[in-house]
């Protein structure tokens, strides 16, 4: 009988009960993503604590679905090849180091377009602060740890072929 190992399984676990928490919680009016979702570090919103918990918020069904389905597929079989504590601060440095990096980006965007000397910015309708505009700027989702585990899977196991989904076609 299939066993998931306990690490996959339990950061699986931890991924969908904050996305029902979400959901439910947004119907009390608390806004979970934008509490535990990564904010731009230039914004009054960002906490340090954010690198780790935006990595277990997700956007929509879709977002956590196919995040999931590739964690749960390779995630699997890169425990039982590593073991439950290697594999574990891979997947942690990895969802962080994503973290690092959009926050990089974010600021590149920021810095080379000059928003640093506006204190409002016009979406196309409206005029909105700067302060409120940089608090939009939040990232959510297991995708950066979740591409970790897809290289790691690829490194361990280079020869191994996979199925396309769709087309059904062998790599």
């Amino acid at each position: 009988m299939f066993k998931m190992p306990p690490i996959t399984k339990n950061l699986l676990l931890i991924n969908i009960l904050m996305y029902l928490a979400t959901g439910l919680l947004r119907n009390n009016g608390i806004d979970l993503n934008d509490v535990l979702g990564l904010h731009f570090f230039k914004s009054d919103s960002f906490m340090v604590y954010q690198l780790f918990t935006y990595m277990f918020m997700h956007a929509n069904f879709e977002h956590i679905f196919f995040n999931m389905l590739a964690f749960w597929m390779f995630g699997r079989i890169l425990e039982q090849a590593w073991g439950p504590k290697r594999y574990l601060i891979f997947y942690l440095v990895c969802g962080v180091g994503a973290g690092l990096c959009q926050e990089l980006v974010q600021y590149i965007e920021y810095a080379s377009s000059g928003m640093a000397n506006f204190d409002m910015v016009s979406d196309g309708v409206n005029k909105i602060p700067m302060k409120e505009y940089l608090r939009m700027w939040t990232t959510v989702g297991a995708s950066g740890a979740v591409y970790g585990i897809l290289l790691g899977f690829g490194m361990t196991f280079p020869n191994e072929r996979i199925l396309l989904l769709i087309p059904p076609v062998p790599l």
